[in-house]
């Protein structure tokens, strides 16, 4: 096989593996909040948002140190001990206890700050100035498949229930559990490559990533990838880019948690409110693999670069918040175990709901492409730093928003979206054009993504 097609090879191994997690993880949170509210008559007294408030909180934290831990023991190994930690949080589910859920919430943290620093690590260096934006999409795109699968079964399995049962909910989580430990296996694929720099390691362009060498060079690895995360930071691109990333934050706490907790509290479903949890998960991963196929695959046929594609993503955003902002009752991101039975500015229709769902995907898939694309154009010598920056503002805001979601009313969170959003949009505009601007002082041609 080719230089090239290890690396396609790699590319897709990743994103298969990332599949198979997040099937588990994405479907474990799109009804987290629903089955712990099933459970709060019981001695288990959780909340589905708290748990994603502490794992996105100490996510970013984490970030802080994830470099320096892929700099030591590599991407594939922190990929592999991420993946099983991610199994063991899915697996409380099972037969939960407050506290053990708590607990899993912490450690699944550290957990997914490590295994986004080693994602994007393995994505730069498998990747190059030509492929970079193929590779995101392409990635992006089998990522998210795990939207489709997951939330099909739920759809189907609980086809007009309005409780979840014990066997139902154990059912459902020992097979999230059994297909989150299939993907963390599928890690071991991945092949090294030989030309790879380890993070944080700035005088060995010829050392294999993750190669040990002495415990000293260990730690000046992973002291450098600290300083390296720390210096990345402050500088004007990133800072600009950050504001974007927030943006992202915000509403992927809302499509993977909130959106769905209110179209199962909307009682004006009828007994269809809980498996259209599933089917909305569906038509987002819909949204989101159609997104990752389009702007990565055909990338090579773009001549204007990223910003049109980021254009589209707030667009279709805006657009979505404006029709759930008709269609869903104020307080339903809040509504009680019994439901709500408010209606908003129109009568609640499953048709808009469901249309809101591809529309958010389908806007995500565009700027999180695209931050995977610039984030690895920029930063092709210091990818691990660079997108663990990038997960710890992300997460810290998804933290943000996931504690605010258990208070502020529907129009409120959409207000703030929006807000974040307009901005975010002008920063990545600001950065993208002074990547083009590099480029033709190079001399080269600026045509594909």
């Amino acid at each position: 096989m080719s230089s090239e097609g290890k690396r396609l090879f790699n590319i897709i191994i990743l994103g298969v593996s990332f599949m198979f997690i997040f099937t588990a993880f994405q479907t474990c949170g799109n009804i987290a909040q629903t089955v712990i509210t099933n459970l709060n008559s019981t001695d288990f007294h959780g909340s589905g948002y708290t748990s994603m408030s502490i794992i996105y909180g100490v996510f970013s934290a984490s970030n802080l140190i994830s470099p320096s831990v892929v700099a030591i023991v590599g991407p594939q190994f922190s990929m592999v001990v991420s993946g099983i930690f991610y199994s063991l949080y899915i697996a409380v589910f099972i037969q939960p206890t407050t506290w053990a859920f708590y607990t899993a919430s912490v450690f699944i943290g550290i957990a997914a700050a490590v295994l986004w620093t080693a994602q994007g690590n393995c994505l730069t260096v498998n990747s190059d100035e030509n492929t970079i934006g193929r590779n995101s999409g392409v990635f992006w795109a089998l990522l998210q498949f795990s939207l489709f699968f997951g939330n099909l079964y739920i759809y189907f399995a609980w086809q007009g229930k309005t409780h979840i049962s014990e066997s139902d909910r154990r059912t459902v989580f020992i097979a999230l559990t059994v297909i989150s430990l299939v993907g963390t296996v599928l890690f071991f694929l991945i092949r090294k490559q030989e030309d790879t720099k380890a993070p944080g390691d700035e005088d060995s362009a010829n050392e294999i990533l993750g190669e040990s060498s002495s415990a000293r060079n260990k730690m000046m690895r992973a002291v450098a990838a600290f300083k390296k995360s720390i210096t990345l930071s402050f500088t004007k691109e990133m800072m600009l880019l950050s504001v974007t990333t927030a943006y992202t934050g915000l509403e992927l706490t809302f499509f993977s948690g909130v959106y769905g907790t209110c179209i199962g509290a909307v009682n004006r479903f009828g007994s269809e409110e809980k498996s259209l949890i599933g089917l909305s998960g569906i038509f987002i991963g819909v949204g989101e693999i159609l997104g990752g196929g389009i702007f990565g695959l055909l990338s090579k046929k773009s001549r204007f670069g990223r910003n049109p594609i980021v254009m589209l993503g707030i667009l279709v955003h805006f657009i979505a918040f404006y029709l759930i902002f008709f269609n869903m009752p104020n307080d339903a991101p809040i509504a009680p175990m019994e439901g709500t039975n408010q209606v908003a500015y129109m009568s609640p229709s499953k048709e808009v709901a469901m249309l809101c769902s591809f529309l958010l995907g389908l806007g995500d898939s565009c700027f999180n492409t695209q931050l995977l694309s610039i984030l690895g154009f920029l930063y092709s010598e210091d990818s691990a730093p660079a997108f663990a920056i990038f997960k710890f503002v992300q997460s810290i805001c998804a933290a943000v928003a996931y504690f605010y979601s258990n208070y502020f009313l529907l129009q409120w969170q959409l207000l703030i979206m929006v807000i974040v959003g307009f901005f975010g949009t002008i920063t990545f505009f600001t950065v993208e054009w002074e990547a083009a601007a590099a480029l033709a002082a190079r001399g080269s041609d600026y045509s594909s993504i």
